[in-house]
């Protein structure tokens, strides 16, 4: 009822409106230059509902088919997924909400934007007392909306304070109009022609001025003082009297507007004063009498500051100064008394299909076994819609003796114990309430009610146990908890069943058996999808692909991407797929079609990233550039990862700042390398683990690097050691990078590295792993050169030492360049335009991969190793 239909109804003004055409010019202004914003920015009572209503009911009268949405906001629209949910039925859209919360406003705004985009006609959207939005998540949504906002829509704000927007470089682009207290005050020819209206006096100018002049032309307080002067006689002896500070001026007022309402006038007013919306039902459980209808339609009739909040008057609030004011005298009677009418209340919202609103009132009124009940029978839906922190805001409001009674609510409390990072907490609250469950033997030994939540709580303990041990690194003890809870979950418990399989996986990753992992994740995805959550089975393609990619498997890894990006369609988790799969593409060295990926991954925009894998944009980008041969650029790209890395419950099996050090080696800064290395604690001698191995393949780098007879032994020795654990759980890419540095090692020992490189060789052939071998440059391609003397894989040794020779692009023309076909030709001409992958193969007629096929030819042909290169290459032997 909050939400005011598009195109339906706008609330009428809240004091009596008057023709303000200085203010209607100002906005139609703002709203005809293409400004994206209308601040209305004030006090309480200075008019910014009344003056937005007149300016869309001015609008209309030239702009018929004006579309409008409003949205009244309240506290509990601090929650980022029921905020979304308003706005998305106040800008009368279809777009839905996606069911990960930290994807759900990034894939909310983006499909909503682009739905009203759509639309012909103009839009406007009104978010009125924005003063009550503190979440910055929330503001974040608003904050995207105005930094894409389409053509066609206007938003206007009105606020007791300014909003934490940008409203500054608004205000600096010239795409913002705003109003504030000074524009908003009457003047006094205004302040004349409203008393006039409001009082039916002939008020003298002086009269007149003296009121404009002891409210400061504030709306609110001239339309109480009209409320008083509709009654007395004595106009001049009223105004005359009417002295002193604002706020003794407006406590006065109130009272004479109370004290002339009717004794039942008050009452009705003072017990209802507790409801943030009003109805007739409503109010009659809260007052316990009857007539409510007709008594809202009176105060309306009267002004007294009642507020329809639909055109079928079933809806109404109060003026929020006017409800403050009655809520204050309605404590005056006691707290108890206050206290038994939340508890009508709440009662009342709950036999109504109105939970939210019956904690609230349940809360407030000190009811806290009513409101403990009421939260546990919501917890299905609150979960499944992912309003946590309308869950997590409820438990911080209950009594702990409450929680304790029920172990439903206590195995919450532990979660937000979770996450709020008090690992300590979590056990013994788990603990007890799984206490609880044994005592049901001889009869409940709580007040949980039977149900959904408690049946699945066995499950839920174990899942977060198994979150304990992630926190922990405790490898056993997850997959010990996370497989009870999989043995507990119900067949048809999909979520249940996807989040063991899930955390089995974890385990799994986390112990370097990748296999094991992802074959536990591809399950969760299977369980997810069952239980219709799409979006996260879709993002478990980035996990599986990590794994597959420590097994060497790029090309198995690349067709789950594939399918991924199709079934996603443009949507969330898009930009996030577009990020990882650029990592098959480095790895091929196809830097070409890298770079197109993590283009069309920030062409999505920075909110169309979860925050979980955002970071992989900027580490994407950071070896595109180092195999760019610029390392400062890839050394920025990881300074920014770093910052957008959100640590979560994955392994960290290639830590950013391990990255950094293989720049700094490359960059000859082995001081700055050995002191991370050492920060590390990283020694040759460690105990190896998978979740240590990127470490210590980079300290064997760092040794090899000073090129000491002492340093090469101690990385040769650490390389065997690190392909032994990589050759016994089957990852093959960790072992293509181990055997390349034994063969470096080797090389710089000037002893035979042809075994060592000859496995590597035979492991990166299937899967077309080239940048490893690249990236070595002119040491490299000396190993490889004897390589192809002792007739090692002759073919693949080729195209890598033609791909490494190719950097020099003044060298000798390719003798292979001649035996270019027509249809290569053709390719290479359209490869010359700026036409992307995909639009050149459908100007060709043909599938993406064939067109990927024919580049691969001629880049082998040209000798070079991506499309830039291809086209200056052909350009200079004139075949362009």
């Amino acid at each position: 009822m909050r939400v005011l239909a598009t195109k339906l109804f706008v609330p009428p003004p809240r004091v009596q409106a008057i023709a303000r055409p200085r203010l209607i010019r100002k906005l139609d202004d703002g709203a005809t230059a293409g400004r994206k914003l209308t601040l209305i920015s004030a006090p309480a009572g200075f008019g910014k509902t009344t003056v937005l209503s007149e300016w869309i009911a001015a609008s209309r009268i030239t702009d018929p088919d004006l579309r409008v949405g409003w949205l009244s906001l309240e506290d509990s629209d601090n929650d980022p997924a029921r905020f979304l949910t308003y706005l998305v039925a106040a800008m009368d859209a279809s777009t839905a909400l996606s069911s990960d919360p930290t994807l759900s406003i990034d894939s909310t705004m983006t499909s909503l934007i682009n739905e009203v985009a759509q639309r012909s006609g103009r839009m406007l959207m009104v978010l009125d007392d924005f003063q009550l939005i503190e979440n910055a998540a929330v503001r974040d949504a608003v904050t995207f909306l105005l930094d894409h906002t389409p053509a066609n829509l206007h938003l206007a704000i009105a606020s007791r304070s300014d909003p934490l927007l940008p409203v500054a470089r608004l205000r600096a682009r010239g795409e913002l109009t705003e109003l504030r207290a000074a524009d908003l005050r009457f003047t006094t020819q205004e302040a004349a022609e409203f008393l006039t209206a409001a009082t039916g006096l002939a008020l003298t100018p002086g009269d007149v001025a003296a009121l404009e002049a002891r409210t400061e032309g504030w709306i609110a307080g001239l339309q109480l003082a009209a409320l008083s002067l509709r009654e007395r006689t004595d106009a001049s002896e009223f105004i005359a009297a009417f002295t002193g500070s604002n706020r003794f001026v407006i406590d006065y007022l109130i009272e004479e507007v109370l004290d002339q309402a009717t004794l039942e006038v008050r009452d009705f007013l003072c017990q209802t004063a507790i409801l943030d919306r009003l109805s007739g039902p409503l109010c009659d459980a809260v007052t316990g009498g009857s007539g409510s209808t007709e008594m809202l339609a009176a105060l309306e009739r009267a002004n007294l500051f009642v507020v329809p909040l639909d055109d079928q008057r079933q809806w109404y609030r109060y003026h929020h100064l006017f409800a403050d004011v009655l809520q204050v005298r309605l404590l005056a009677h006691g707290i108890d008394h206050a206290n038994e009418l939340h508890s009508r209340a709440s009662e009342w919202f709950e036999h109504n299909g109105a939970p939210e609103e019956a904690v609230r009132h349940a809360l407030a009124g000190s009811d806290f076994a009513r409101a403990a009940r009421v939260i546990e029978s919501t917890v299905p839906a609150v979960r499944k819609s992912r309003q946590d922190t309308t869950l997590l805001r409820w438990l911080a409001l209950l009594p702990q003796t409450i929680i304790d009674r029920r172990p439903v609510l206590r195995v919450f409390s532990a979660w937000s114990s979770l996450v709020a990072g008090d690992i300590a907490a979590v056990e013994p609250q788990l603990a007890s309430a799984e206490q609880q469950l044994v005592s049901e033997a001889d009869g409940p030994d709580h007040e949980s009610e039977a149900g959904e939540e408690l049946d699945s709580l066995p499950v839920t303990i174990a899942m977060y146990r198994a979150a304990i041990a992630m926190a922990s690194g405790d490898i056993l003890a997850i997959r010990t908890h996370a497989q009870r809870a999989l043995d507990l979950a119900a067949p048809d418990d999909y979520l249940g069943r996807g989040g063991s399989a899930g955390m089995l996986g974890l385990a799994a990753w986390s112990g370097g058996d990748l296999e094991g992992g992802a074959h536990a994740f591809r399950e969760s995805s299977s369980y997810l999808r069952k239980a219709g959550n799409l979006l996260d089975a879709l993002s478990t393609t980035m996990v599986v692909g990590d794994m597959l990619l420590g097994l060497g498997r790029l090309s198995e890894a690349q067709l789950g991407y594939e399918r991924a990006l199709l079934e996603a369609d443009g949507h969330p988790p898009t930009a996030d797929l577009h990020a990882a799969v650029s990592e098959i593409f480095l790895q091929r060295g196809q830097l070409e079609a890298a770079a197109d990926h993590l283009n069309a991954a920030e062409a999505l925009g920075a909110s169309a990233f979860s925050h979980e894998h955002r970071y992989r944009w900027s580490s994407g980008m950071a070896r595109l550039r180092k195999s760019e041969g610029d390392l400062d650029a890839a050394l920025a790209h990881l300074i920014e990862a770093q910052m957008q890395y959100r640590r979560g419950f994955f392994p960290d099996a290639r830590p950013l700042e391990a990255m950094k050090a293989r720049i700094w080696i490359t960059q000859g800064r082995l001081s700055d390398a050995g002191t991370w290395i050492a920060e590390q604690g990283l020694k040759s001698t460690d105990e190896l683990t998978y979740l240590t191995e990127f470490g210590h393949l980079t300290l064997a780098r760092w040794l090899l690097a000073q090129k000491t007879p002492e340093s090469l032994d101690e990385a040769l020795a650490l390389l065997a050691r690190l392909a032994q654990a990589a050759d016994l759980a089957g990852r093959d890419g960790s072992l293509i990078e181990i055997f390349v540095l034994q063969s470096l090692a080797l090389q710089s020992q000037q002893v035979s590295a042809l075994a060592p490189l000859e496995r590597a060789l035979a492991l990166a052939e299937p899967e077309g792993i080239t940048q490893i071998f690249l990236d070595e440059g002119e040491p490299m391609l000396q190993l490889l050169r004897d390589a192809a003397g002792a007739g090692i894989r002759p073919e693949f040794v080729r195209t890598l030492s033609r791909a490494l020779r190719a950097t020099d692009e003044s060298g000798p023309a390719s003798p292979m360049a001649d035996s270019l076909s027509d249809r290569e030709l053709h390719v290479l001409r359209l490869l010359a335009t700026g036409l992307s992958g995909p639009e050149i193969a459908h100007a060709l007629h043909v599938s993406l991969n064939t067109m990927r096929t024919h580049t691969k030819h001629i880049f082998l042909k040209l000798e070079v190793n991506d499309r830039a290169t291809a086209v200056r290459r052909a350009e200079s032997l004139g075949l362009i």
